[in-house]
């Protein structure tokens, strides 16, 4: 904790690299994986084929993608781009999987009132369905921000990670105080960034706590009934 404490304008540097190697898959992911998941969403065997292909994506290891993207996208082994294309397609195949089930969760009744009134499919998706939407996608969201800021570690074996340097120098140098500084920043960030999310959704569903109170009360109607 003290190493933390002395060198905290490394350790904030470090973390300026780390969100920026994070974030940007995540907005990339978010970009391809809205419109592909609304798209397939009501095509059974289109929907059935993408979550596979995301599966698959998921399950390539991270340093192996990290190690082949230089030679497929002729980069330089030590470029960040690296990293921010490797965890794009993690970020895209954990997000297109989780854009239909957001869409699922939208009661069909909304649905049939938006199409009887004549919203067209691609009109009713944004304007009706996504919103109402945004409480299981956030969440999901949540979870990839959180993936993303733990796996850009995995960079720093290459040279590239961030935070995750703190791990590599520390090991090196036999310096347990420099790896716990590195584990507690990047801890310390993913529940930051992860309540930020939070915070950011319950700002952008005013709706879901509408209803609360009255909720609450009529539980307590029912149970002293």
């Amino acid at each position: 904790m003290r190493w933390l404490i002395d060198n905290i304008d490394i350790v904030l540097e470090l973390t300026r690299t780390h969100l920026y190697l994070s974030l940007v898959p995540l907005l990339v992911g978010l970009v391809v994986a809205v419109p592909v998941g609304a798209a397939v969403r009501t095509v059974g065997w289109l929907r059935r084929l993408t979550l596979v292909v995301a599966s698959v994506a998921f399950t390539i290891p991270s340093l192996a993608l990290f190690v082949t993207i230089p030679l497929i996208a002729g980069l330089q082994v030590l470029d960040p781009l690296n990293v921010v294309i490797a965890l794009t397609v993690y970020s895209t195949a954990l997000l297109v999987r989780a854009v239909p089930e957001a869409l699922d969760s939208v009661s069909p009744a909304v649905v049939d009132a938006a199409t009887a009134v004549g919203f067209g499919r691609f009109r009713r998706a944004a304007t009706v369905e996504l919103p109402l939407a945004l409480p299981v996608l956030v969440a999901n969201v949540r979870v990839v921000a959180v993936t993303n800021i733990s796996m850009v570690s995995v960079g720093s074996v290459i040279g590239i990670g961030g935070l995750g340097q703190l791990f590599t120098q520390g090991y090196q140098r036999d310096y347990p105080d420099q790896i716990l500084a590195g584990i507690i920043a990047i801890v310390v960030l993913a529940l930051v960034f992860d309540a930020l999310l939070f915070l950011l959704g319950r700002a952008l569903t005013p709706w879901t706590r509408a209803g609360a109170p009255s909720t609450r009360r009529r539980r307590v109607t029912e149970a002293h009934a």
